[in-house]
């Protein structure tokens, strides 16, 4: 009798020591830093609300808002698409497609990104342009003209910066991408391709409708975070002039000197989109555990 009731003594002591270990576990665990991004929210919501000042600020950067949603989805979905093309390169087997491939990921990584913007929009986008209007020329010189006569138009001022910072970012994000695309390919089994290739499946068929489908699935979180650092970098092409919601408040600041005001403002909006969009990143990679 003695004997159970020391081991049930025991028992209830393991149990009490396991329940304030739990405890102290999701004490610790506790995403102690959300509660203060709220606080943060609630203050600034505060102050917006109650001074005028940040009220003012606030309604003239926010005007900047769809110039940056837009710069950042479309340069985006672009980038997708350079990073899948360059990610096949990069595992390819055709020297010569494997090799640009390379390049051009090997060069976009080691040039600061802030540069890259400057070079593809002041140098290499008047470069394009001029090239196409070469190319114009020459055909309508041999009486080609009904097919490549507009190409004689394009000029640089047919480009705004907007489009400018468009095409840069999707080139600098897209090799970024390439390497993301190349690691989800390779880290689906080889066997499966071998198997696609035993049903009768070309190499294009069987990367499409086999390799592909779970690769993307392997990568989306890290997608979904690049898009996160997307919309933060595209603050850098307030440096072209385009009226983002950084070059907003960078006119607002010098117009006013209210630069506190224009900077807390600018801060926490591009915190709140950052933080919603991390949030649906974290859900979404836990659906894909989940399932």
């Amino acid at each position: 009798m003695g004997e159970i009731f020391h081991t049930t003594q025991e028992q209830e002591l393991e149990e009490l020591v396991e329940g304030k270990s739990t405890s102290s576990g999701s004490f610790s665990e506790f995403p102690w830093w959300f509660p203060v991004i709220i606080l943060i929210f609630v203050w600034t919501a505060y102050i917006i609300y109650t001074r005028e000042n940040y009220r003012e600020a606030f309604d003239f950067i926010k005007i900047g808002l769809s110039v940056t949603i837009q710069t950042s989805l479309v340069s985006y979905a672009i980038a997708i698409i350079f990073g899948l093309i360059a990610g096949l390169g990069r595992i390819s087997r055709n020297v010569i497609f494997r090799n640009l491939s390379t390049l051009y990921v090997e060069l976009i990584r080691g040039i600061p990104m802030l540069v890259l913007i400057f070079f593809i929009a002041l140098v290499g986008v008047p470069s394009l342009i001029d090239g196409l209007q070469a190319i114009g020329q020459y055909f309508v010189s041999i009486g080609w003209e009904f097919l490549i006569e507009p190409l004689t138009f394009v000029t640089n001022k047919g480009f705004p910066m907007n489009v400018r910072a468009i095409i840069a970012l999707s080139v600098t994000y897209g090799a970024f991408l390439a390497e993301i695309f190349r690691a989800g390919i390779q880290s689906i089994g080889r066997g499966q391709m071998e198997a696609a290739r035993s049903q009768g499946m070309s190499y294009t068929q069987a990367m499409r409708y086999i390799i592909l489908p779970q690769a993307v699935r392997n990568i989306l979180p890290a997608l979904g975070n690049d898009f996160v650092a997307m919309v933060k970098d595209s603050s850098l092409v307030s440096v072209l002039a385009v009226r983002d919601i950084t070059q907003v408040a960078k006119l607002y600041s010098g117009r006013t000197f209210r630069f506190r005001e224009a900077y807390v403002t600018l801060s926490v909006m591009y915190l709140t989109m950052t933080v919603a969009l991390s949030m649906v990143v974290q859900w979404v990679e836990r659906r894909l555990r989940s399932e």
